[in-house]
């Protein structure tokens, strides 16, 4: 278990998807942790060079709990596709297997303000069923890292943002802010999180994962709106704004006319839905001014939104949207 005060042991689940590759190699890089990642029997994932890796059969309840069998901690980032009990099944695990920590797969808006879940109720089981879950169990402690959504990915996608790099043209919601996080900053809040004390050490008092103990925490890269979204293109590719399409449209509006779409089968509908919720005049998308970071208590630097643009645009190049 724990060397004294510190976790030096950390299962991950996913750590051959996008978000978990992050974690993983960050984690790796503190060198303060020994990665096992527990995968599916039959994946196909390559994980990152020096990870342990342990295959499971997720119909055997006694694989499931050996898997973890001796970590400090668990990282959940499993996809949206796999099956909805998967969740509840690693944290009794976990649970059954002494692991004292769990990171819940938080990559997502705040999924602790009820507004917001309500309305994006693709969200609802990380607060009714995992979360949950985790405290009714009683053996192990969660820390629920809200990230909001992955920027450079997010804007390389026509119906996420409505920027459209091709034909230059964007359709702007409500003039409010948002988060939005690099996804490599995604991996080192986890790492540098998981590499605090697990009690105080130093005159910081907060800066241990029993202050943050089964409370949600919140990191990101910037707050901006739309249109800053837009500033920072025209600096990136020297474009102004004259040359681009620009269309305005209610966030309200643009939300129902997702849910629409998604009844109607349109895949379109759900990225609507979702990007555009936390645009809301209500602020839901704006954890930072509500709630507060905890960038600066793990040391996380501040990026750069026209070096994550110009990735997006990169992207967007290579990105095919299926309606």
């Amino acid at each position: 278990m724990a060397t004294s005060n510190h976790i030096t042991k950390v299962a991950i689940v996913g750590a051959g998807g996008n978000s978990g590759k992050f974690m993983t190699e960050a984690l790796l890089k503190t060198g303060k942790h020994t990665v096992t990642a527990i995968t599916r029997a039959d994946s196909q994932s390559k994980l990152p060079e020096g990870v342990i890796s342990k295959s499971v059969d997720y119909d055997k309840p006694e694989a499931i709990v050996e898997a973890p069998r001796g970590q400090d901690a668990l990282v959940i980032t499993l996809a949206g596709g796999v099956p909805k009990d998967t969740d509840i099944k690693l944290v009794n695990a976990a649970g059954e297997a002494g692991v004292k920590w769990i990171l819940p797969n938080e990559s997502a808006p705040d999924t602790a303000n009820e507004a917001l879940v309500k309305d994006l109720f693709v969200f609802q089981p990380k607060v009714q069923a995992t979360r949950k879950a985790i405290a009714d169990l009683g053996k192990s402690a969660f820390i629920a890292v809200s990230t909001c959504f992955w920027y450079e990915w997010s804007l390389a996608i026509p119906p996420a943002f409505s920027f459209d790099f091709a034909q230059r043209t964007v359709t702007l919601f409500d003039e409010v802010l948002g988060q939005e996080t690099d996804p490599c900053k995604v991996g080192r809040a986890v790492a540098a999180l998981l590499s605090l004390p697990i009690k105080p050490e130093c005159s910081n008092k907060d800066a241990c994962l029993e202050k943050l103990k089964n409370k949600a925490v919140y990191t990101n890269s910037f707050t901006v709106s739309q249109k800053d979204m837009l500033e920072s293109a025209l600096r990136v590719t020297g474009g102004k704004e004259e040359d681009w399409t620009i269309t305005k449209e209610p966030s309200h509006e643009r939300y129902s006319n997702g849910l629409k779409e998604i009844k109607e089968g349109q895949r379109i509908g759900f990225a609507k839905m979702m990007y555009t919720r936390v645009f809301y005049p209500d602020g839901c998308g704006d954890f930072e001014n509500s709630k507060g970071t905890i960038n600066s208590l793990l040391g996380l630097p501040n990026e750069d939104i026209d070096e994550s643009t110009e990735r997006a645009i990169e992207r967007s190049k290579a990105t095919s949207w299926v309606h």
